[in-house]
């Protein structure tokens, strides 16, 4: 009992919400100093990065697949203490992603010109791609072993551990850069090769870190013996939890394909407002990814412990924490919009626009501060269908058909987009609101309990 007072104070939440949220601020800056790298070496290698990733990030869902389910089966067994099944599940999620991602590197380096001629790729960028893509491709199997291992130590709720690793695969990667793409101390410039070939190198650093601090931290080990005779069960449970979060990952992906070409249909004054607006969206739900990361590890635990009150708390007092931080910096944005907008353009056609759809930005947030969290709060629960269903339905029928409806035929543009884009959110949180008020999810566990039934939950 000692253990779940512990994990189910406020103070437990934050210390391992706050590495998750540097984490995640690490990689934005990261990712737009990358560009900037590559932008100075050629605009034409920013196309095809750009192009490759776009392949490279819907197969990277691939993997997530499989660390997330690990993630939440691992957290559950480790409330239920039950190390046998733990260590089981380390073996076999890392041989199962080693795996797909042997397999679909294959893929990248053999049909990767099939893959880029089909997206339309201009000739021009075609030989970048291709570079790129089959570097990384190639050594795709470093990803895989990436994410799964942070997914372990997520699971521990080890969050330091991870945020580690992640500055020091950022730091790696920058400095490769430098040293690759333009050619430093005497080395050739490389180009969309050398940022290849750095990144490669990143995930080598962090992946040597991840294995010492798997080996040394959880004294696990992977063994063949976990797979004698073959945990099938155990796969199509790690399946079952996956498949759906992967597949709506990947259907939430398309739906901002969808929305960007209807952006496009209104000029550039549209597009550059969107792009800035969702950077500065960002900032407002930072944090309520990095507190719904870190409550969907101390969800998994509580009810694998067949702690249901606790549980209950826990996910209210994140909501509500989620919620008024998502909406203090949502208020803020609106309030300092023009002065924000205008660091990035003098366009005032963009920063009046910029203005409305902050102002609309501010529910959009409120929805989504609440859906982010109740994701991962159900997931952790084990109730997987709902939250996927519901997400893929919503964002296709409100978001994206309202969004044409409004926005398009009606004539109301980008503030219809968002207005859309809004409705489908909020449609969402007071959907999922209900949804844990019911108490649906109490009986979804993984873990079989024989101790009885569970603490019921306040209501």
């Amino acid at each position: 009992m000692k253990e779940t007072e512990k994990i189910t104070h406020p103070s437990y939440l934050l210390k391992l919400t706050w590495p998750v949220f540097v984490e995640l601020i690490l990689q934005m800056l990261v990712g737009n100093i990358d560009q900037f790298m590559v932008g100075q070496y050629s605009q034409l290698a920013v196309g095809a990065i750009g192009n490759a990733n776009q392949i490279l990030n819907v197969l990277i869902i691939t993997f997530s697949v499989i660390s997330t389910a690990a993630m939440i089966l691992i957290s559950q067994y480790l409330g239920a203490n039950d190390q046998r099944k733990v260590q089981q599940l380390y073996t076999l999620s890392f041989v199962v992603n080693m795996a797909l991602s042997l397999i679909i590197g294959a893929i990248l380096l053999v049909c990767n010109r099939q893959i880029f001629e089909w997206m339309r790729v201009p000739e021009e960028l075609m030989e970048g791609s291709q570079q790129y893509i089959s570097v990384i491709g190639g050594c795709l199997f470093l990803q895989a072993m990436q994410l799964t291992l942070s997914a372990f130590f997520r699971s521990h709720a080890m969050m330091k551990e991870s945020m580690v690793v992640s500055v020091a695969i950022n730091i790696v990667n920058v400095g490769g850069n430098m040293l690759l793409i333009n050619g430093m101390f005497g080395l050739p410039a490389l180009g969309v090769v050398g940022a290849a070939i750095s990144s490669n190198l990143s995930r080598v650093a962090g992946l040597a870190i991840l294995f010492w601090l798997f080996y040394k931290k959880l004294g696990a080990r992977f063994t063949i013996r976990h797979l004698r005779p073959f945990p099938s069960d155990m796969l199509r449970q790690l399946l079952r939890i996956g498949l759906p979060s992967g597949g709506e990952s990947l259907s939430y992906n398309m739906t901002q394909v969808f929305i960007m070409s209807f952006v496009n249909l209104f000029g550039a004054v549209s597009i550059n407002t969107k792009v800035y607006a969702g950077m500065f969206a960002m900032c407002s739900y930072l944090f309520s990814s990095a507190i719904g990361q870190a409550s969907q590890v101390i969800v998994g635990y509580l009810v694998g412990a067949n702690d249901l009150k606790s549980t209950n708390r826990q996910v209210w007092y994140t909501c509500k924490m989620s919620m008024l931080v998502s909406l203090v910096v949502a208020v803020l944005l609106c309030l300092f919009s023009g002065p924000i907008f205008h660091i990035f353009t003098s366009d005032p056609e963009v920063i009046r626009l910029g203005a409305a759809i902050m102002l609309i930005e501010i529910f959009l947030e409120w929805g989504r501060s609440v859906n982010i969290v109740m994701v991962r709060c159900l997931q952790a629960a084990g109730d997987i269908r709902f939250p996927v269903t519901l997400g893929i339905l919503s964002a296709w029928t409100v978001a994206v058909l309202g969004g044409y409806l409004i926005g398009v035929v009606a004539g109301w543009g980008l503030i219809g987009i968002w207005i859309a884009m809004a409705c489908d959110e909020c449609i969402r949180a007071v959907v999922f609101l209900l949804r844990w008020k019911s108490g649906a999810w109490k009986n979804k566990s993984f873990v079989q309990h024989a101790d009885g039934p569970a603490v019921e939950a306040a209501q």
